[in-house]
């Protein structure tokens, strides 16, 4: 199946491998937009957007609005702080609601896992997932993947480490969904309160000491540690998971010499990775933010029915 062909977006392990390399090379057509003096195209023109955040965000939010505008859908963003949610508007009625509005397609993020799922079945709209709990981050995970590959020439038999809070984290799973299609190795590394039970059915090698994972390693992935969830004492101090867990030169060092490291953001400087190696050349983490808009460009492109004669004008 083409990824014209569905509906949604929902996360990567329901696509294909070349679903996924679909969406990666559109992305690259759409960064030569991004480098213009003029970043506009008509592709989408008549086209509407809506992007509907139940859960704080800069980077993913952002990216799709500017993504939406170099080619040339009208945009919306819905405040759901200031919005007939906050009177007591079901989930259900307020995306009716957007529904009658003519949008084409919407961009959803929420706390709960599998919201995206349902309001899928309950509307017309095209959805994509931005976010849905602890469940799947597609697009992050994409972007991640634009970028190793830009960088690395091939994805297929990396060996790729995540780090960090794999038990909640939605970055890791769509990352893990996606990286598995090309063959590659994916060792994940946490304290063991921050390792979900049962992760090697999904096709992974736990690790808990990270000179053993990072030895040998292409891709270093890293995930931001949730402060918000020490209060529930998962590790004695941040002091603590950084002597054991932080990026640093010393750590890296066991990984091969051209290993590149990424980070979702924000960063917790000094607590997941060193500021030396955070502004080093190996660290992708701006650039990240660059294919992240060109990633979502190509989605929006493929969902919303571009032109490729367009995306060259």
């Amino acid at each position: 199946m083409k990824l014209e062909q569905r509906k949604d977006l929902l996360g990567l392990r329901e696509l294909s491998k070349e679903e996924i390399e679909s969406i990666i090379d559109t992305a690259v057509p759409m960064k030569d937009i991004i480098k213009r003096d003029i970043k506009k195209v008509p592709t989408l023109r008549g086209k509407a957007l809506i992007t509907v955040f139940y859960e704080n965000s800069t980077r993913t939010r952002t990216s799709f609005e500017i993504a939406g505008k170099y080619l040339s859908a009208d945009t919306v963003n819905l405040g759901v702080s200031s919005s007939s949610v906050q009177k007591g508007e079901s989930l259900r009625d307020t995306i009716k609601t957007l529904e009658v509005m003519g949008f084409d397609l919407m961009v959803m993020r929420h706390a709960m896992s599998g919201t995206p799922h349902y309001v899928s079945k309950n509307t017309n709209i095209r959805i994509i997932n931005a976010g849905d709990g602890a469940n799947e981050h597609p697009t992050q995970a994409l972007l991640d993947m634009y970028t190793i590959k830009e960088k690395k020439g091939t994805l297929e038999g990396l060996k790729v480490a995540i780090i960090g809070d794999i038990l909640h984290s939605r970055v890791a799973r769509s990352n893990i969904y996606g990286l598995s299609k090309f063959g590659c190795e994916i060792r994940v590394v946490a304290p063991s309160t921050l390792m979900p039970k049962e992760v090697e059915k999904l096709g992974v090698k736990p690790y808990y000491s990270l000179d053993e994972a990072l030895e040998g390693v292409d891709v270093v992935n890293i995930l931001r540690l949730q402060k918000e969830r020490q209060q529930q004492a998962l590790f004695p101090t941040l002091d603590e998971y950084a002597s054991l867990y932080i990026i640093n030169e010393d750590k890296l060092s066991r990984a091969k010499e051209d290993v590149l490291v990424l980070h979702p953001g924000p960063m917790n400087r000094g607590i997941e990775i060193s500021s030396r190696i955070a502004d080093s050349t190996q660290a992708l983490i701006n650039e990240q933010v660059t294919n992240g808009v060109a990633v979502r460009m190509a989605l929006l492109f493929l969902m919303m029915g571009g032109s490729r004669n367009e995306i060259a004008n």
